[in-house]
């Protein structure tokens, strides 16, 4: 029932603007009329929105509803009925004009009804999914069966009685007919088959602002709230560019040397993209954020119409038209599902109404001035020199407004970005994958991140307190910790990833394996390293991010960018100053560690494994050569230590001369240091 209604107020729209504009053949009145019909659609909405409320909570809503049904159906059937009698084109105007007016009149009284009587009919927990499928069909599938069936009309018509068919025959005509059908057809379905909705207003219920009353109250809160106002500008622009679409496409299908008919494919294709956008996007983008997606939205419908603007053939314009209901169809869904999360209860309603009636407004607005100026515009000529070139002012009008819009979607996003310094495209296709990209925390510009990596026995540990030692020398504050296993949560997950199946019990498998790594990582993180950093300390950690790449993505053969995605989420984007790598073969990293004794799950891997891991801390080292330093794992203890403190002086340049220090007492082992690929 609610989409032959939605089905009759797009056939409406679309047809008595279309039967104007036919009744006078001067194309600056065709503009006009074409406007002026759905420039009176906006009236009602403005002048009477107030007691429609009233008329909804105060009487039976399915007597209110199938009144005023029954009136459509009357006026318009005058539509078409008038030109029949009546051989003045202007007078035929003037009257489908008055007609459209009480048309609207009567439908923002049958709305509130309609609104009001859904309740009555599903169950609470199926209202939202009730208002979504709503929204899809208003603004999605009827508006393109509207399109589909004036095509029909026109090509029966054409076929029919060719070119000049008769007054009566005109498919604007016969679709008017068809669209008062519609409603003697619901309203004679609400009269006898839905009487559960009656309903009458209950003595003490708080009645609702009128709906004028909403609307100031709902734009005074828009303005004075930054993210809300751009929102809500956000959605009316994406608006307004496809009224712009629909104003002008009558005259741009004549740019296209097509007719009639390309006019209803482009409104037709609109309204399908525009259903697409509101069904399909969620899924189109996946997990990226719901700001960022508005901003894009607008972009894409804005960038959509510049591709109007250019197109020469009828093909591309019905892939631009397409991808501007997309845009504006996202947008819409976007910036409401913003709006409900943004705005406080008290004033989400209103804020709400504000929109719904707004993005109304804006639409047929866009609509009818596009219109009118493109009408007034007509064609010009462009003197190439060598020949001369007829332009539309249709193009020009579709360029300005891409422009426009591409203009502030960027300024939206840019205003509500919430992920500062990640890359867009990056994170539109992370998302579009299931792994949005998070935003870097801050780091403290104060604190200094050192690592230590490398295979089985390489003597991290032994370097860590090596430099740790010398720091404390020159009285900095310096943290030594490790992964797996710095925190009390931390040794309960390291005994789950390390210890050797028979003393657990259980195999983790490799995905849980490194799930495991990166719960400790992200734990390890916001409770040791972060806190130690912002205060300003040395935090030398033995293994961190690289270890997962190296361990879990080449040595359990795991995706590595997935393992990458994983880290940099649980981490927060942090990244070491320097990472330090003691590369040793395997074989003798893996002897040193039989001799330490006790051997984890990870050492008691095959050799194989271990080789894997080497060559991918080694491609990590040669891909980021600037944060690494390579030594060979094989040389003295002391000789480690110095080639380690050359380089970490160069990051301490205040602290420069106790480093110093510190080496010449060291230096007859520098000249040993052998092997340093950094």
């Amino acid at each position: 029932m609610l989409g032959l209604s939605s089905l009759g107020d797009w056939l409406g729209l679309l047809a008595a603007s279309t039967f104007a504009a036919a009744q006078v053949s001067n194309t600056t009145a065709q503009g006009v009329a074409f406007g002026t019909v759905i420039a009176v659609r906006l009236l009602p909405a403005l002048v009477l929105g107030p007691v429609a409320g009233v008329f909804a909570d105060r009487f039976d809503r399915r007597l209110t509803m199938v009144i005023c049904d029954v009136l459509r159906f009357v006026f318009f059937a005058s539509i078409p009925a008038a030109a029949l009698v009546v051989d003045d084109g202007a007078l035929v105007v003037a009257w489908t004009a008055i007609a459209t007016f009480i048309i609207e009149t009567v439908a923002m009284i049958w709305t509130p009804a309609k609104e009001a009587a859904v309740p009555n009919l599903l169950p609470r927990a199926r209202l939202e999914t009730a208002n979504q499928l709503t929204l899809a069909t208003t603004y999605g599938i009827t508006p393109v069966a509207a399109a589909l069936v004036l095509l029909s009309l026109q090509w029966l018509v054409v076929g029919l009685f060719g070119p000049d068919e008769p007054r009566w025959a005109a498919a604007s005509s016969l679709a008017l007919w068809f669209n008062a059908l519609t409603f003697a057809a619901t309203a004679l379905t609400v009269f006898f088959g839905i009487k559960e909705i009656s309903g009458r207003r209950t003595a003490g219920v708080e009645r609702k602002a009128g709906m004028l009353k909403e609307f100031t109250q709902g734009w005074a809160f828009v303005s004075r709230t930054p993210l809300v106002r751009g929102l809500v500008l956000g959605i009316f622009g994406a608006f307004a560019g496809g009224g712009v679409v629909v104003g002008t496409a009558p005259f741009y299908a004549v740019s296209l040397s097509a007719g009639d008919a390309a006019f209803y494919l482009l409104f037709g294709v609109l309204f399908l993209g525009l259903g697409i956008g509101i069904a399909a996007g969620p899924r189109l983008i996946g997990a990226l954020s719901r700001r960022r997606w508005f901003g894009l939205s607008i972009i894409l419908a804005a960038g959509s119409v510049l591709i109007l603007a250019l197109a020469t053939h009828l093909s591309v314009a019905v892939a631009g038209a397409l991808l501007v209901g997309v845009g504006a169809g996202m947008a819409f869904l976007s910036g409401t599902t913003l709006l409900g999360g943004e705005v406080a209860d008290d004033m989400r309603g209103r804020a709400f109404a504000f929109v719904q009636m707004g993005t109304r407004v804006v639409l047929m607005l866009a609509v009818s001035l596009s219109s009118v100026i493109v009408g007034a515009g007509g064609t010009f000529k462009i003197d190439l020199g060598v020949s001369e070139y007829d332009i539309s002012s249709t193009r020009p009008l579709l360029a300005i407004a891409g422009v426009l819009g591409v203009m502030a979607g960027v300024f939206a996003l840019r205003q509500m970005d919430d992920k500062k310094g990640v890359p867009i495209l990056a994170d539109l296709i992370g998302s579009v994958r299931g792994r949005p990209l998070s935003p870097a925390e801050p780091k403290a510009a104060q604190g200094l991140f050192i690592v230590f990596e490398g295979g089985e026995g390489a003597g991290k540990s032994t370097q860590v307190q090596q430099l740790a030692d010398a720091l404390r020398k020159i009285g900095r504050d310096v943290v030594v910790t490790h992964e797996p296993g710095a925190t009390p949560v931390g040794s309960r997950i390291r005994s789950l990833v390390l210890d050797r199946p028979q003393e657990s019990g259980e195999v983790v498998t490799p995905k849980a394996e490194a799930l495991l790594y990166a719960a400790d990582r992200a734990h390890h993180v916001a409770s040791v390293v972060r806190p130690a950093l912002n205060r300003g300390a040395v935090v030398i950690s033995d293994r961190y991010v690289d270890s997962s790449l190296a361990y879990q993505g080449a040595g359990r053969t795991l995706p590595v960018e997935e393992v990458s995605w994983l880290s940099k989420w649980a981490t927060g984007g942090l990244k070491p100053d320097l990472v330090v790598l003691l590369d040793l073969e395997p074989s003798v990293g893996l002897a040193r560690a039989v001799d330490r004794g006790d051997a984890d799950r990870l050492e008691s891997e095959s050799l194989a494994f271990h080789e894997r891991v080497r060559y991918a801390f080694l491609d990590l080292a040669s891909a980021d050569p600037s944060r690494y330093l390579v030594l060979d794992a094989t040389n003295s203890v002391d000789a480690l230590a110095a080639g380690v403190l050359q380089r970490v002086r160069h990051l301490m340049p205040g602290e420069e001369t106790e480093l110093e220090e510190i080496l010449e007492d060291v230096a007859e082992t520098v000249t040993t240091l052998t092997g340093d690929k950094g």
